[in-house]
């Protein structure tokens, strides 16, 4: 009799989620399998661009030459039944290279506008640091209104839209700093480095193990453009508490009066990490934030929409480590 009354309290406690997320999650565990066939570590890129996917979120990833950042971002694409579509940025690219352009047809003497690349479901932007202004201002509009305005008509993007974008943080010559409204559009800037002695033995024997078939013929589709938004509607409806909010808030507020930053976070940050933590959190399985998803997020939120002060940067302090301070000194709600 009392083992049944243990057995029926424990059954109570057992905790069940509002929202099933246990199809997202596993779908998630494909993708970052198939991932692994090819990709040696790098589990926190692997992370950031699904959340990023999941979040309905554009990603910036910073790293120098051969940490598998292209690579990884196509193959990202092999997983998925959609439209990809990539763009090499030049110094000479001008912005209809990437938006397209009207051309006149002489059978039915008016023009037609020819679709550039940026009309895909998913964009790799190669080196995006190397375009100039009036080729970088081009995207503005796309990244953040999902649409194309050409000679006066407006051509919306179909969903899912997603733009993954590389650049080298060392290389200075031939490149152009992206304007802050730029930077801004990017849920995450994801910061890759160099893979650990282990990691690296395994990439060789990897490649040596390849003979005559290449990386990517390994990789198969598991997600749909259909799933992708059900997925996207799913995230949207994970429940957060008001205080976890006011932590949120407490954060981006933080970052506006630190006396090591010349530039704070907008109030996009607080919607950024609100967005992100939310799909971190299914990702774990869970239909609620807690404070170490809003932790997650903080960083690559952050790190890339806050400008250090000249006098900090010259110590060698970066952003990340200040928005780390920032987040230990603003106190976790209980």
């Amino acid at each position: 009799m009392e083992e049944q009354i243990n057995n029926e309290a424990s059954e109570n406690l057992e905790f069940k989620n509002r929202i099933d997320v246990s199809e997202l999650q596993e779908t998630v565990h494909k993708i970052k399998k198939e991932l692994k066939k090819v990709i040696v570590g790098q589990k926190d890129m692997m992370d950031l661009l699904i959340v990023s996917l999941l979040a309905n979120g554009h990603a910036l990833i910073e790293g120098v030459p051969g940490v598998a950042k292209t690579i990884t971002a196509k193959l990202l694409s092999r997983t998925m039944n959609i439209d990809f579509s990539r763009i090499q940025f030049t110094p000479d690219l001008m912005p209809s290279d990437i938006l397209g352009t009207s051309v006149f047809n002489a059978k039915t003497s008016d023009f037609e506008f020819k679709k550039g690349p940026i009309f895909s479901s998913m964009i790799l932007i190669d080196e995006i640091n190397r375009a100039p202004a009036k080729t970088q201002a081009a995207l503005f509009e796309v990244m953040e209104e999902k649409q194309v305005t050409i000679d006066g008509k407006t051509y919306k993007m179909e969903e899912p839209f997603i733009v993954l974008a590389t650049q080298n943080p060392i290389e200075q010559e031939g490149t152009y700093r992206l304007p802050e409204a730029q930077l801004d559009r990017f849920l995450f800037k994801i910061n890759v480095g160099y893979p650990t002695a282990e990691e690296e033995l395994e990439i060789i024997i990897r490649e040596q193990a390849l003979e005559n078939t290449t990386k990517i013929e390994k990789i198969e589709e598991i997600i749909t453009a259909a799933e992708i938004k059900k997925y996207r509607a799913l995230v949207n409806q994970i429940n957060i508490e008001e205080n976890l909010l006011k932590y949120i808030s407490s954060i981006v507020v933080n970052t506006r009066s630190n006396s090591f930053l010349y530039l704070g976070a907008s109030p996009r940050a607080s919607i950024a990490i609100l967005k992100a933590s939310k799909a971190f959190s299914a990702i774990e399985g869970r239909d609620f934030v807690t404070p170490e998803d809003i932790k997650k997020a903080a960083v690559p939120v952050l790190q890339h929409r806050v400008i250090v002060t000249p006098e900090r940067e010259m110590e060698g302090l970066t952003s990340k480590q200040i928005i780390e301070q920032i987040i230990e000194a603003v106190e976790i709600p209980r």
